[in-house]
């Protein structure tokens, strides 16, 4: 195991800067994902680690070692691909042994780490079959397998789940969160997908134009997001925002907060609106409710409305967020959060 450290890393191609001045601490044994719209910089974070993009300044260290100048082979790290990078002329067992071979593993010892391995991954019925032969979640495994076996004290993965079809990225969701609980290896995964992020991490490294907008537990950064892009990035669907209309300050609520009605109520927040969009998902469903130029999205467990139906969206106070325009959340203790509270109640859209 080992814990990864950037120090004020930066990176840039020629003029342009991807990561500036970056700190950042992975810590040791943990399942952390790096999460983020495309071109956000998580991708190149991974491949520092890995040691397979160079970074331009600062330092990156891995369990206390600088590994600026260490080939990537060196590291202790094995990387995941998004397009498995197996060799389809090799068998399955080829595939795994292949880095055992290169390093003059013996015979015997290979043997005993492929056929260890792949009980783990759930392989030992297919090595010597081609990866053609296989499905997409066991091609998967097959280049799991073969990180495994170098033993690593990280894991890297990139997107290693974006190929697979709905179904199957569940199950091998849930098939790594048990490999890693298994090996208590430190894991580091990047993904867009925030529901992934939610799902298997004990940390969260959410990002944005290379830069992180904030580092914490997945129920923290759901509950409480430290800025304007935290709270629309994480939640499906995203948090509905509003203009409070002073001081460039916007309010919000998750649409899971909000009750939706045919007659007003008590609630601190109230809109009256019409039902533009409604979405049956089975067990919940998904109504936009429209008020003017205001349009919210509101998350039902009952099938209750229709389209075109006149509803009431309300929201106690206790769901409700500030956000400044800096964009920053305000904190409860913040003397103007009252203020900003008492100003929402006493406004009715529509």
């Amino acid at each position: 195991m080992a814990s990864i450290e950037f120090v004020q890393v930066t990176q840039s191609f020629d003029k342009n800067i991807i990561i500036e001045g970056l700190d950042l601490k992975i810590e040791d044994g943990k399942f952390t994902v790096l999460v983020g719209p495309s071109g956000c910089g998580k991708t190149t974070l991974l491949r520092m680690i890995a040691g397979l993009d160079p970074h331009t300044s600062g330092s990156v260290l891995i369990n206390g070692k600088d590994v600026t100048r260490i080939a990537p082979g060196q590291r202790g790290v094995a990387m995941v691909f998004q397009n498995y990078a197996i060799y389809p002329t090799m068998s399955v067992r080829e595939n795994i042994e292949f880095g055992l071979k290169n390093n003059k593993v013996a015979k015997e010892e290979r043997t005993r780490l492929v056929e260890g391995i792949s009980s783990t991954v759930g392989l030992s019925d297919y090595l010597d079959r081609k990866p053609s032969t296989l499905s997409g979640g066991q091609r998967q495994r097959v280049a799991l397998a073969r990180a495994m076996v170098k033993k690593p004290s990280v894991f890297l993965m990139d997107e290693p789940l974006s190929n697979l079809d709905a179904k199957l990225r569940v199950q091998m969701r849930i098939e790594l969160i048990e490999m890693h609980k298994k090996l208590g290896t430190t894991f580091v995964y990047v993904t867009h997908d925030q529901v992934e992020a939610m799902s298997m991490a004990d940390t969260i490294v959410l990002m944005n134009r290379g830069r992180i907008q904030q580092e914490a537990p997945p129920e923290v950064i759901y509950r409480r997001p430290s800025n304007l892009f935290a709270a629309q990035f994480i939640g499906v669907p995203p948090m509905n925002v509003g203009e409070l209309g002073v001081d460039g300050v916007k309010f919000g609520f998750r649409p899971e907060s909000a009750v939706l009605t045919t007659e007003p109520g008590d609630s601190h927040f109230s809109m009256r609106g019409v039902v533009a969009t409604r979405e049956m998902l089975g067990s919940e469903t998904i109504y936009q409710v429209k008020s003017g130029e205001n349009a919210f999205m509101i998350k039902c467990i009952e099938d209750l409305f229709s389209f075109d139906q006149e509803v009431y969206v309300g929201v106690d106070a206790a769901k409700l967020f500030f956000f400044g325009a800096d964009e920053n959340r305000i904190d409860e203790d913040d003397i103007r959060f009252g203020n900003y509270m008492n100003m929402l109640r006493g406004q009715r859209y529509g």
